[in-house]
């Protein structure tokens, strides 16, 4: 079946990523279910009136954040919303903090409930304008911020969150207390600071950053999906794996 168009973001972002929303908003609307088969590249070309160019480069941010799977010489396919194995074991920033002998704190920038962006939305599985409940957090190590913790949780797992004072307690403490995690996933990148982190984080843009995308499930339902932005010249991420599972 051919994609309609209608429904085509006409605001004035990038090609790619206005096809990348597009794309999205199929599978959130359960048009294009798990396990689905995408149009062709140059299906999707021909159809949306863009380069192929411009198609693939979505297409490739898309199976990078695992939501599409791409099979050479078969297809792509809208990917199942399962946990992938993790390669690393996170530590709380907290902990990990004071096992250098600093002082951790914290600075609140944003806590309350809101309808989150597209991504997150699909990535938590959820209805397009289901609310979220949300908190940024800027942590220190002796007075200098060393991660932007930006989380979403699901309400019903957590229906206190918003009253929480998360200038003492990290959200991840908060949350374990509820409920351990059973499974998450990760997506380590490293990318150029983008400018609305860098008013938080006090560094330039285009500072190196490590960024951690993650999602943690309880049982079958995922519960909270966060990004961790980290200044590479103030932190490096170890871990590692074990046998029968991981927190």
């Amino acid at each position: 079946m051919s994609p309609s168009v209608d429904q085509f973001p006409q605001d004035p972002a990038p090609l790619y990523d206005r096809v990348e929303r597009y794309i999205l908003g199929k599978i959130q609307s359960g048009e294009w279910g798990t396990g689905h088969r995408l149009p062709s590249e140059p299906e999707l070309s021909r159809m949306l009136g863009i380069s192929r160019m411009t198609i693939n480069r979505a297409m490739r941010e898309l199976a990078r954040r695992n939501m599409i799977d791409r099979i050479p010489g078969v297809g792509t396919f809208v990917a199942a919303a399962k946990p992938a194995s993790a390669v690393v074991e996170i530590q709380n920033i907290a902990d990990h903090i004071r096992s250098r002998g600093e002082v951790h704190s914290m600075r609140v920038i944003d806590l309350c409930s809101m309808v989150p962006s597209q991504e997150v939305s699909v990535g938590m599985g959820r209805p397009r304008k289901a609310k979220l409940y949300r908190v940024l957090i800027v942590h220190l190590a002796n007075n200098v911020p060393v991660q932007l913790e930006d989380r979403y949780v699901l309400p019903s797992f957590a229906p206190s969150f918003l009253a929480q004072d998360f200038s003492k307690i990290t959200p991840t403490a908060y949350l374990f207390s509820i409920a351990p995690p059973t499974e998450s996933d990760h997506l380590i990148e490293a990318i150029g600071a983008k400018k609305v982190w860098c008013r938080h984080l006090a560094i330039e843009v285009g500072e190196p950053c490590l960024v951690v995308t993650r999602r943690t499930w309880v049982g079958d339902t995922i519960t909270s999906y966060m990004t961790f932005v980290h200044p590479g010249s103030r932190y490096s991420l170890s871990g590692r794996t074990r046998s029968g599972g991981q927190q």
